[in-house]
């Protein structure tokens, strides 16, 4: 199992990040005399240089060797936190935003790969698996709760210092457990493929991001999104040319490549809307402070590494249909029940619905994450995994911008998440019909 807290120790460090900062920009302002839009970069730039270069990441890992790039992302990725906690300006802390994103999106690919290589019996690698995607709502959901706990003990800076210790413990435990990858250098990088897929990304993030701010119909909204398209046209038109595509199109219309990343786009659209749309109801329409709304959101994740450890003992038994199944109906029943219990329910009302939410999402994650990974040629791994990780960020980052959206439009916060409770609910739904059509059943499952 050596190898497993390594790999797991980047990916939460990453993850962590995306939510740590929320509680802490205010602080971050305050000290640096940021103007509002320095403090929405210091916020949005990781998450669009991490969602944009992904894709990178992954061909990178697939070319060089996997551990070395995650390893070399992990390097970036401290050592950029080191430059944030001491950032003596707005404008160099956004700068250090931006690397240490780029070293995110170097690690996260990597990191799937890597638990490919080293589980290569289909049980033991559904475990890893849901350990690994465990490490996801963990994170999130324990970022603003860490974050309200150093920002009014120790400051704002010990947010970044935090990854120093955990940066060079996940290099120690990589360097000594997890073996060398192979290398495919023949494989070309395909850098306007590369290029079309970071603009694509980056665009539509921006562009999601700033619709929970402007609204829908804004210029440089809707400029975005079509950007967006065109850059994906370019990347379609490159990939039927390309001699060595970035991830062959073949592949993305497999049942259970091209359905398996649209699962876990649907399941992270539903679960980090919950979060985000649940932490502003929190804060704004109940008046919890940074720590009480960490507190409050703890159900959501208590539940995640139980959820996933039990589905990857079952996978064995059932296979991942069933599983995955399962934990979306569930999750769609978790925020139905929030969207029925009213516009101001007792919170103890808002409990189970929270974690019901939590464990099928976990519950899901292996199995749908085995799916995609089974489904790729092992000198495309870290293409899979980057596809199905950029496939999650843009879910993650849809649902932010849609409650956003729907909190602002709305007369009161307890109406606008109600609403986003509502649509979270159909997207699990729909995830898991999609599942029975594109998870491969028990008896395809060996195969992988």
């Amino acid at each position: 199992m050596a190898p497993l807290p390594a790999v797991c120790t980047g990916y939460f460090m990453v993850i962590l990040d995306v939510t740590i900062i929320n509680v802490a920009v205010p602080a971050v302002g305050r000290d640096l005399s940021a103007s509002l839009t320095g403090i929405q970069w210091i916020t949005d730039g990781y998450t669009l240089v991490f969602a944009g270069f992904l894709m990178t990441g992954g061909a990178l890992g697939d070319r060089l060797g996997n551990r070395r790039v995650f390893c070399s992302g992990v390097v970036v990725f401290t050592v950029s936190s080191a430059a944030c906690a001491f950032a003596p300006s707005a404008p160099f802390l956004v700068a250090a935003r931006l690397v240490e994103g780029l070293g995110a999106a170097l690690i996260v690919p990597g990191s799937l790969a890597l638990l490919q290589e080293a589980y290569p019996v289909p049980a033991a690698r559904s475990r890893a698996f849901g350990l690994w995607g465990s490490m996801a709502g963990i994170a999130a959901s324990a970022g603003p709760l860490l974050g309200g706990l150093l920002v009014s003990t120790v400051g704002w800076r010990w947010v970044f210092l935090i990854n120093l210790p955990v940066g060079v413990g996940c290099l120690l435990l990589t360097s000594r457990y997890v073996a060398p990858s192979p290398r495919h250098a023949d494989r070309a990088l395909d850098r306007p493929a590369q290029c079309a897929v970071v603009a694509a990304v980056a665009s539509l993030t921006a562009a999601l991001n700033e619709a929970g701010r402007r609204g829908w119909s804004d210029p440089a909204v809707l400029s975005g999104l079509g950007l967006t398209v065109l850059a994906v046209a370019a990347f379609v038109v490159r990939e039927r040319l390309a001699r060595f595509p970035a991830l062959p199109l073949r592949l993305l219309r497999t049942r259970a490549m091209g359905g398996g990343a649209l699962i876990g786009l649907l399941f992270n659209f539903g679960f980090y809307g919950m979060v985000f749309t649940a932490s502003l109801y929190f804060q704004r329409g109940r008046g919890f402070s940074a720590l009480k709304t960490g507190l409050a959101l703890f159900p959501a994740v208590a539940v995640t590494m139980f959820a996933s450890v039990l589905s990857g003992r079952l996978t064995r038994r059932t296979g991942d249909r069933p599983l995955v199944i399962s934990g979306m109906l569930l999750g769609a029943v978790g925020l139905a029940g929030w969207a029925a219990a009213g516009s101001d329910p007792a919170y103890a009302l808002l409990v189970a619905p929270m974690m019901a939410t939590g464990f099928g999402t976990s519950f899901a994650l292996t199995g749908s994450t085995a799916t995609v990974m089974g489904a790729a040629p092992p000198e495309y791994a870290g293409a899979a995994s980057a596809l199905f990780n950029t496939t999650r960020q843009i879910g993650s980052a849809t649902g932010v911008a849609l409650g956003g959206s729907l909190l602002a439009v709305s007369t009161d916060y307890g109406s606008g998440q109600r609403t986003s409770m509502a649509i979270g609910s159909l997207a699990y739904l729909t995830a898991a019909a999609l599942a029975w059509l594109c998870v491969p059943a028990r008896a395809d499952a060996g195969g992988r």
